[in-house]
């Protein structure tokens, strides 16, 4: 079982947005003065909605108690009162029994003129081609919008059953930026993922431009180019992840291993065409959506020690420097640089706990 959370643009109307930006405020002030009188008073509060007074909807007001609940139990009675948080962002959030989806409308309670009453708020349409629209088919949970740059966007959890998938079939995936990734299966078979080259004359394009409006002074215009690379760069590896898991299920893999993502960047080879590109892409992020993205399918991923996986000789264990792309042993073997990564991962011993931040 996998809890994900699918992100969904809302557009409502210009009274709908102005009801959520009330709403929002006073869900997060009602959140903040519940854990402050839970930390005055050392325990947690036994307040029901009846008890708490707020422009609230009651499932609203019940929401917002769990949550506050949650904060005091994580955040302060296990810091020993020593940390209270203040939540400042304006959220709001509805439990699943509280709101319903259609995938042109989500229909939830607003409190208009003192009174609740359940309104549709349009949601951008999802494609059927989207990856979200067989997501939002699962078991939907809370609903939670936000406002982000001046857009409204609802965060459905969704709840998967998954079936992981038995066997012993492995798959070594080695991530790179000359090559984003490469996968070898435990009987040899290769495959490349994404065009680094071509990603690098991207990101060089978006540096260039940031640097031509930075010479105008156009702030908003750069903001605007970096959500833009950023949204272009998480894309690519939504692609990349999407094509190792197709290669995997094509291949009946059961396994996928790779690299532990601590000190990538410390131990990562570099140039310095390269620097650049290194220090602004997320390896992280595009483990994360193998991960997540296997999980869906019940493959399992693995973590492996990263030492010497690209200098180790898989047929003798010698280790050697590859010379450019191409890895060569006094005994004989030769093979692409990433291919030999992603071989020796398949057998690296595998590191328990979770991946780190690149």
């Amino acid at each position: 079982m996998q809890t994900i959370t699918v992100k969904i643009k809302l557009l409502p109307t210009r009274e709908q947005a102005i009801i959520l930006s009330q709403m929002s405020k006073e869900y997060i002030s009602l959140i903040n003065q519940l854990v402050g009188e839970m930390t005055v008073e050392k325990k947690s509060t036994k307040k029901t909605t009846k008890d708490v007074f707020s422009n609230l909807p009651s499932a609203v007001k019940n929401q917002a108690i769990k949550d506050a609940k949650s904060i005091f139990s994580t955040k302060v009675k296990k810091t020993k009162f020593t940390t209270v948080p203040v939540l400042k962002k304006p959220v709001c959030v509805w439990n699943n029994q509280n709101y319903s989806f259609d995938f042109t409308h989500i229909h939830f309670p607003l409190m208009i003129n003192g009174k609740v009453k359940k309104m549709p708020v349009r949601a951008l349409l999802v494609d059927k081609d989207n990856r979200n629209f067989d997501l939002l088919k699962h078991k939907l949970g809370t609903l939670r919008i936000t406002k982000k740059a001046n857009k409204w966007i609802a965060q459905i959890a969704v709840t998967i059953q998954t079936d992981m998938k038995t066997g012993t079939k492995l798959m070594g995936v080695d991530l790179g930026l000359k090559i984003p990734a490469v996968a070898v299966t435990d009987d040899g078979k290769v495959r490349f993922f994404g065009n680094g080259r071509r990603n690098k004359f991207k990101k060089r394009k978006f540096r260039a431009n940031r640097k031509k409006l930075g010479h105008s002074n156009k702030l908003s215009a750069i903001r605007n180019l970096d959500d833009k690379e950023q949204r272009w760069m998480r894309d690519q590896d939504h692609k990349v992840s999407r094509a190792i898991i197709g290669f995997a299920k094509q291949q009946k893999i059961s396994v996928i291993r790779l690299e532990k993502l601590a000190n990538i960047r410390q131990t990562a080879r570099t140039s310095r065409k390269n620097e650049k590109n290194l220090h602004t892409w997320s390896f992280y992020r595009l483990a994360q959506f193998i991960e997540y993205k296997a999980s869906l399918e019940g493959i399992e991923v693995e973590y492996v020690n990263p030492a010497y996986t690209s200098q180790t000789c898989p047929s003798c264990s010698e280790r050697n420097t590859a010379q450019d792309r191409k890895y060569t042993c006094k005994c004989g073997f030769e093979k692409h640089r990433d291919v030999v990564g992603a071989m020796n991962i398949r057998y690296a011993p595998v590191i328990d706990g979770n991946s780190q931040s690149a």
